[in-house]
């Protein structure tokens, strides 16, 4: 299954609305399905040509969103709630 950035944004944003840790645990297969299928072996990632083909075939490429998006809201899920407030930031994407 393709996790857009836009997905893990959603998690980050319904857990720290909820406090559901449902979210946190989707969110955690998210990031094992990345490590396990798009982490190449210099440490970097990838892109993936299909998603729906195992073992996959990676392209030589690495989307910028994948870093500022994907991986940000990642870590903001898993962040103490104080780690950027909703209440005291909005985020907005360009």
């Amino acid at each position: 299954m393709y996790h857009s950035p836009e997905t893990v944004e959603s998690l980050f944003i319904a857990y720290r609305l909820t406090g559901d840790e449902r979210y946190r645990d989707h969110g955690w297969n998210i990031f094992q399905a990345i490590e396990k299928h798009c982490r190449v072996d210099t440490g970097r990632y990838t892109t993936i040509i299909n998603v729906d083909e195992i073992p996959t075939r990676k392209e030589d490429k690495m989307e910028t969103f994948f870093l500022s998006e994907t991986l940000k809201y990642l870590y903001l899920l898993f962040s103490d709630d104080r780690v950027l407030p909703l209440d005291g930031y909005v985020l907005r994407s360009y």
